[in-house]
């Protein structure tokens, strides 16, 4: 009811609320006073199949009783918790302070769990197995929405299995992703580059620095435009992980590939979020849960070095 811009509707959800209550009550008094009269074969005058009668008896008393203690327990309740409008009840229940409650109760019985980790090296860390279990846990809670459950994402969201790592993949690094998130901006470069076909020019000179099909002229005339794209990608086109610039050379498009996808993405720029974890998971836990997401990359590396 806090949004609520006139202190009238929480007066009118109140009134409505407790007179409804009210109503329910009067009802069921009129009809437990109905008498059924003598001179009548008490039925309501519907009849089925032929010779099945609806009659019209009173509730049973259990029933009606039933539906007196339902509403004297909405009473009950409408006094103790916020339900009346504005009016936040007996008690000061809040959804906000029950889940802080609830956090802090958790927190209090998980730390012990987490403790032994809190200063071991993530190194270390990985090649526990009980680590890991909860580190896994950790992840699909928290992590597995965006990155999916096998942590190999989608577009927009980066594959955690490889080693492609937009600001890195150090154990400093990736705690610091975790706890703090990242906020990854690129502007729109339409103006910096020029022409449409300037632009188009500079899509096949970015596909070509990862191998990717394209139009080797193109190519050529756009490569004098990728000097705006330098500053972040580095001439090179290897990126900057102090900046979370990709590697536009190792094939690993996080927002999709092709022309069109690239123009507009050169056009429009792009904004990609992860939210901080720090208000949710508690240092140890992110250490477990960096640790587990390492061995998720370096499992897929020690993999690819056994086919090959």
């Amino acid at each position: 009811m806090s949004d609520f811009f006139s202190s009238f509707w929480g007066w009118y959800v109140a009134a409505i609320s407790l007179i409804s209550m009210l109503a329910c009550l009067v009802l069921l008094w009129l009809t437990s006073k109905k008498r059924i009269s003598s001179d009548t074969d008490n039925t309501t005058g519907h009849v089925w199949d032929g010779d099945l009668r609806e009659l019209n008896n009173p509730l049973p008393r259990w029933w009606m009783w039933l539906f007196v203690i339902t509403i004297l327990f909405s009473l009950v309740y409408v006094a103790l918790y916020p339900g009346l409008g504005t009016f936040s009840g007996m008690w000061k229940w809040t959804s906000d302070s029950a889940y802080t409650t609830e956090r802090a109760q958790l927190k209090q019985a998980v730390s012990p769990l987490f403790a032994e980790f809190a200063t071991q090296p993530v190194e270390n860390i990985m090649h526990d197995q009980r680590a890991m279990a909860m580190g896994e846990r950790l992840f699909m809670n928290n992590c597995a929405q965006c990155h999916g459950s096998d942590a190999r994402g989608s577009k927009g969201f980066p594959n955690l299995t490889d080693q492609d790592w937009l600001y890195g993949n150090s154990t400093e690094q990736i705690i610091e992703t975790i706890t703090k998130g990242r906020n990854g901006v690129m502007p729109s470069m339409a103006t910096a580059v020029g022409s449409e076909a300037e632009i188009s020019d500079l899509a096949h000179y970015v596909m070509s620095l990862s191998g990717s099909p394209h139009d080797g002229l193109k190519a050529s005339a756009g490569k004098k435009s990728f000097s705006a794209c330098a500053a972040c990608h580095g001439a090179d086109g290897k990126g900057n992980t102090a900046l979370g610039a990709p590697n536009l050379t190792d094939n690993v498009w996080l927002h999709g590939w092709g022309e069109n996808t690239i123009v507009g993405i050169i056009k429009n720029g792009k904004n990609n979020a992860m939210p901080a974890q720090e208000g949710k998971l508690t240092a140890e836990q992110i250490r477990v849960l960096a640790a587990y997401i390492l061995s998720l990359s370096n499992s897929a590396v020690n993999k690819n070095t056994a086919l090959k």
